[in-house]
């Protein structure tokens, strides 16, 4: 069966005006509320505020990740790395884009250290793609960080808010086996693509999908009241044999753990319906 896991956060109370955000005072907490409501991972944020402080970015800190992950039995699937929306590798100056370059390097041996297998990168709201100058930013960017990820046979992953083509397309520049994509179920409903064309254009290239649901051109909602078609995502998941994580990156809600395990059994529905 997949594995369904949780983004860092949704476990805990929402933080005044973030949807997402690194959860300072009660990281810890979310590790033991996972294993105990059926969380098979995590997916720690790395955003930029205090980035030198998180604790995935630091030895003391990842050697008490590892302590959290061998008590639990909860693995950190995956860095999502929220710093690169405020400092992308394009639209910058040089300098920004080296310091972004070092940062990425670091992420990666670290995200390896605390046994994720990826590393993700959002291209989206004010980081998105826009011209072909930022394609190519990107690419020769985190192409510098690849030997880095081959050292530990990391995906860097990407979400995007390019049509499917496109995004293919871009990740095929690299030419590397371990560029892949992320896809998150909320953010191409909200932008009116159609999934079945999405997933089917980018195939084996899917490294792991978030999901949410969210309105045509709108917010987060919960589960099943936005615009994310879940029949033909699992329909077509099913059919293009996916294997990877499911993270549930959902609406937030007052009773925080309640509504994952809600969602969570959305998420088993479908897949039972669609995988068997």
């Amino acid at each position: 069966m997949h594995e369904i896991g949780v983004m860092q956060g949704r476990l805990l109370p929402q933080i005044p005006g973030r949807i997402q955000a690194f959860p300072w005072d009660r990281w810890r907490d979310e590790f033991e509320l996972a294993s105990r409501h059926g969380f098979q991972s995590i997916e720690v944020i790395f955003e930029a505020d205090r980035f030198h402080e998180n604790p995935v970015y630091t030895d003391a800190g990842i050697a008490e990740i590892n302590a959290l992950i061998d008590r639990t039995g909860v693995p950190v699937s995956a860095v999502c790395a929220d710093y690169f929306m405020v400092c992308p590798f394009f639209r910058v100056p040089a300098d920004e884009q080296e310091e972004s370059i070092r940062v990425l390097n670091r992420l990666i041996g670290c995200a390896a250290r605390v046994g994720a297998a990826r590393v993700e990168i959002p291209c989206v709201d004010a980081a998105a793609i826009r011209t072909e100058q930022d394609k190519r930013d990107l690419v020769r960017c985190v192409a510098a960080c690849l030997p880095e990820a081959e050292r530990h046979s990391l995906e860097v992953v990407f979400e995007t808010s390019l049509p499917p083509e496109p995004f293919r397309e871009l990740l095929e520049r690299f030419r590397h086996p371990l560029v892949r994509a992320n896809y998150d179920t909320g953010n191409s409903a909200a932008l009116g693509y159609d999934p079945a064309c999405e997933l089917t254009v980018l195939g084996g290239l899917v490294a792991n999908i978030h999901i949410k649901d969210r309105l045509l051109h709108g917010s987060t909602v919960p589960l099943g009241s936005g615009h994310a078609d879940f029949p033909a995502i699992f329909s077509t998941l099913s059919k293009i044999n996916y294997r990877g994580p499911l993270i549930l990156q959902t609406a937030r809600d007052p009773d925080d753990v309640g509504a994952a395990v809600r969602y969570r059994d959305q998420v088993r529905s479908y897949l039972h319906k669609y995988f068997g």
